[in-house]
């Protein structure tokens, strides 16, 4: 997920970016000098010998660019690096974008402060959006420097640590302007299928399919309500209509959802929290931007036939192409997938 300085913005927000980046760089340590420190937490210590240690492998053996990002460590004051800023209008499920100098468009504003992100959706809010505030753990800035581990990562579980610099490395070997469902879900795919080596490399069983399968049920119970909403918002009828239109849908989502949860997943509460929370358009944002294309990367993997090297090289064939071609292209590979 990329910060960049925006070319439109506001003095003051390319002023806030520049200080935030400037901040961890003026923080970070060197990941040896803190895991020699003996005031460090043995907990620390031995997260940050695992990060490491998926840090090599990334170079070694998926092929994912070998420079100083993830070999530094920043403790934070706070709980998220960033909060990312969503907001979409209250009959739209199209997003507020935001265009970037280098990562270009996307749909959500970054902020190293979380009471400056909460201004900036009052603000859009008092526009007439709807809005949505989520913290960040980690953010890549594609190689225009050195990221570094945040103290954010540290209470994720081993498997989300490495894959996460999996992810963001990935970044920074193939990125496409104005087409984050491109870069997310190829990152995505380096995520998932670096991480199903590099615990076969340790000796570890295979990831828990069970969870992925409900994470991904749940994604498509979210994205039939986004599309839902869409024919709602598309409808013509009048601003009254639609607004009842709008909370019925949200509450034939929560019903479909605890049948499906009760039906398919009983004893597993995890999602329920984000279902009882107040729901809008710019919510529903994140959903399938990680792992739209995903199967296709995974076949195009296949026909590389695991070969990492050709397999990038065929993602940056991709890269080039006009949007509007690359989207077909992937088509096809999904289409090979066997998934719809």
């Amino acid at each position: 997920m990329g910060l960049m300085l925006s070319a439109c913005s506001t003095v003051g927000y390319y002023a806030h970016v520049a200080e935030g980046q400037g901040a961890l760089v003026l923080h970070r340590r060197d990941v040896t000098e803190v895991v020699d420190d003996p005031s460090t937490e043995p907990s620390v210590k031995q997260r940050l010998a695992l990060a490491q240690q998926a840090r090599r492998f990334a170079t070694a053996k998926l092929a994912l660019p070998d420079n100083r990002s993830y070999t530094s460590y920043v403790q934070l004051d706070r709980p998220f690096v960033v909060w990312n800023v969503f907001a979409a209008p209250r009959y739209s499920v199209a997003p507020v974008t935001h265009c970037f100098l280098f990562a270009g468009c996307v749909a959500y504003r970054g902020y190293f402060s979380q009471d400056k992100a909460k201004r900036e959706a009052a603000r859009l809010e008092a526009e007439g959006n709807d809005v949505y505030v989520g913290g960040v753990p980690a953010y890549s800035t594609l190689g225009w420097f050195a990221d570094p581990i945040l103290s954010s990562m540290m209470r994720w579980d081993d498997d989300e640590l490495a894959g996460t610099i999996f992810h963001e490395l990935a970044h920074q070997l193939v990125y496409v302007k104005d087409d984050s469902a491109f870069n997310e879900s190829f990152a995505t795919f380096v995520q998932e299928e670096g991480l199903r080596q590099w615990r076969q490399s340790r000796g570890m069983a295979p990831q828990d399919v069970r969870s992925k399968a409900m994470d991904d049920g749940f994604t498509q119970l979210v994205l039939d309500l986004r599309d839902r909403l869409k024919h709602v918002y598309a409808s013509g009828v009048d601003a009254s209509a639609m607004e009842a239109g709008k909370q019925r849908e949200i509450a034939g989502f929560r019903t479909r959802y605890a049948t499906w949860r009760a039906h398919d997943w009983p004893g597993d509460h995890r999602y329920d929290a984000w279902v009882a929370a107040p729901i809008n358009n710019a919510r529903l944002l994140p959903f399938g931007l990680y792992d739209r294309w995903t199967p296709a990367f995974a076949a195009l993997y296949r026909q590389a036939e695991g070969a990492w090297p050709a397999f990038y090289a065929s993602v940056r064939a991709l890269s080039r192409l006009p949007q509007s071609r690359r989207e077909q292209a992937l088509e096809q590979w999904l289409a090979a997938s066997g998934q719809p």
